[in-house]
């Protein structure tokens, strides 16, 4: 069951689903973000696509899906938003790219994650999913998101760094097996020590 949110992030959050600062960079802004007061876990992943931003309920795809299944979490328990906060570097789907959607807008990140985490006090563990989110909160001298995301134990456990779940990251998944048999187990005993 949901926890109701403190009462000063419901104004923020209110604030945040009526935001328009991106209105005419993108196709329709429609901000998606999940998150109580209360919550021991941080999921930062890239920004919403089409189905997530039809129905407005984060992670709702293919992705998602991988992602519960990394964290060893139900569809009940991911959102519980009194356990686990859900904010993309991205709040919009910012359109479509040439091979694919294109990269989050930078403008949310700089207008409201700091003001969100100030009112997230009991976040134990950030799950940074992709390139953005990783090189915004883990600036650092990795060449790649590979090279990254090979040394998640160096972040662990106050973060975990993932590479992005979706469909089309098949191929990287098959050339980095490490990743679902060294960093995948580590990442679901670390999110099972903090909801228990």
């Amino acid at each position: 069951m949901s926890q109701r949110p403190a009462p000063e992030l419901v104004p923020l959050l209110e604030q945040v689903r009526n935001c328009r600062l991106c209105e005419g960079l993108i196709p329709a802004p429609r901000p998606v973000l999940r998150m109580s007061a209360s919550a021991r876990l941080l999921v930062i992943g890239q920004a919403p696509g089409t189905r997530v931003h039809d129905s407005g309920i984060p992670w709702n795809d293919a992705s998602g899906k991988r992602l519960r299944q990394w964290m060893g979490l139900s569809d009940t328990e991911f959102y519980d938003d009194s356990q686990v906060a859900i904010m993309p570097m991205g709040f919009c789907y910012p359109g479509k790219g040439k091979s694919g959607d294109l990269p989050p807008r930078p403008e949310c990140a700089r207008q409201w994650h700091q003001q969100l985490l100030q009112q997230l006090p009991n976040i134990q563990c950030t799950i940074l999913i992709g390139q953005y989110a990783q090189n915004h909160y883990l600036p650092g001298n990795y060449k790649s998101l590979t090279e990254r995301v090979r040394n998640w134990a160096e972040f662990a456990p106050q973060f975990f760094v993932t590479p992005h779940p979706s469909p089309r990251n098949q191929l990287w998944l098959r050339r980095n097996p490490w990743f679902e048999a060294e960093a995948v187990p580590a990442l679901r005993a670390r999110v099972r020590q903090l909801l228990a």
